[in-house]
């Protein structure tokens, strides 16, 4: 039989055409690999199959898809080790959390307590994006350090100011211990969960990133929708009633 200008026998076309067939097959797996959420899953799932397949390969003596199997079979740990690198981080900050606590905690006053309150919704009002951080246990002295240094009594008018759009302070958070600023332009990473709310950005994704990692509470103003929400313990709440939000801050600043 010619192939593609080749002689080749009735029993070697079969085997080029599954060859290139396991190709495209791993090819796929790969790129589901990269693109998926549940990385150790998969990963595990897909190093299973590689290793199944290299041995139906072997079996059938199909040079160009077992060649290409030894070559993934001998990187894959390393392409683990890259891939899981998140995971493996978060490990670590789930670690620190616990370790990490301060014998003390400094928590604001009730005069504190409303100025948070007047400065979140009157954000809210303008729909000005906002991240206001407030520590608890866990200390956030690592996230302070590459920050605004601040030490500032808390007030309302000051809050609005460090938020003005298109200022230094504007980008990042605001870390409030006790009944000071500690800092503003604090950054946070990024938590990997899924917000549903497509109106919900990067914002919100820091907030929820750094409750996975410690005990403190942030409040976030959408610059989209003004919605006021917190995010605690790796929760995400709307809070647009002020009594509400109220009752959240005076249970956890007690």
């Amino acid at each position: 039989m010619m192939f593609l200008g080749i002689q080749i026998q009735g029993n070697e076309l079969w085997r080029i055409i599954l060859d290139g067939y396991l190709i495209f097959i791993l090819v796929v797996f790969l790129l589901k690999l990269i693109f998926s959420n549940s990385r150790l899953l998969n990963f595990a799932v897909i190093f299973g199959v590689l290793i199944l397949v290299r041995y139906i390969t072997e079996v059938l003596e199909l040079k160009t898809s077992l060649s290409a199997l030894d070559y993934m079979v001998k990187w894959a740990p390393i392409l683990f080790i890259i891939i899981m690198a998140p995971d493996f981080r978060r490990t670590i900050e789930f670690s620190w959390k616990k370790d990490n606590k301060k014998k003390t905690v400094i928590m604001g006053n009730e005069t504190t307590r409303e100025a948070l309150l007047d400065a979140a919704f009157q954000l809210s009002s303008q729909k000005t994006g906002a991240l206001i951080t407030i520590e608890k246990h866990n200390t956030l002295d690592q996230f302070a350090d590459r920050a605004i240094m601040m030490h500032s009594i808390i007030s309302k008018e000051l809050l609005l100011n460090i938020f003005i759009p298109n200022t230094p302070l504007h980008d990042g958070a605001v870390i409030i211990r006790g009944d000071e600023i500690l800092c503003a332009a604090a950054y946070f990473i990024l938590s990997e969960k899924e917000v549903e709310d497509r109106t919900m950005g990067s914002r919100h994704r820091a907030a929820l990133g750094i409750s996975e990692v410690t005990d403190a509470l942030t409040i976030v103003i959408s610059e989209e929708t003004g919605d006021v929400s917190i995010a605690v313990e790796g929760i995400l709440l709307k809070m647009n009633d002020r009594d509400k939000l109220s009752e959240y801050l005076s249970m956890f600043m007690r």
